[in-house]
């Protein structure tokens, strides 16, 4: 979790702009990357591991972590052996999904202008 703080932020901190908060929640350099993998379909940790080459086993899992104390990744745990881990996103990271497409279509048109 980006934040410092557990619960409602200090008085030095309360929201100045208004896409502070979306911030605080996505700020990392995976989880944009996460939350657009899992917007696709239910992932196992391995199967993230494999399409985010460069990023390593304990950033990934401080990184789930925090989407997931953020309530935007629902992590199920199934009781066999060995333990399979599946991480989807929740509704909330569901109500994301417009987000990352509109983040994704400005890239193309910022893409296309740059050339």
């Amino acid at each position: 979790m980006a934040r410092n703080w557990i619960g409602e932020p200090p008085e030095q901190h309360k929201e100045v702009c208004p896409v502070t908060q979306t911030q605080e929640i996505i700020a990392g350099k995976w989880k944009i990357i996460l939350l657009w993998h899992l917007s696709i379909e239910t992932r196992r940790f391995n199967e993230l591991q494999k399409l985010l080459p460069d990023i390593s086993k304990g950033i990934l899992t401080r990184q789930l972590r925090e989407l997931e104390e953020d309530q935007m990744v629902h992590r199920e745990v199934y009781k066999e052996v060995p333990p399979k881990v599946e991480y989807s996103l929740t509704p909330l990271g569901q109500r994301f999904i417009p987000i990352l497409h509109s983040m994704g279509e400005w890239s193309k048109k910022y893409l296309k202008n740059q050339i």
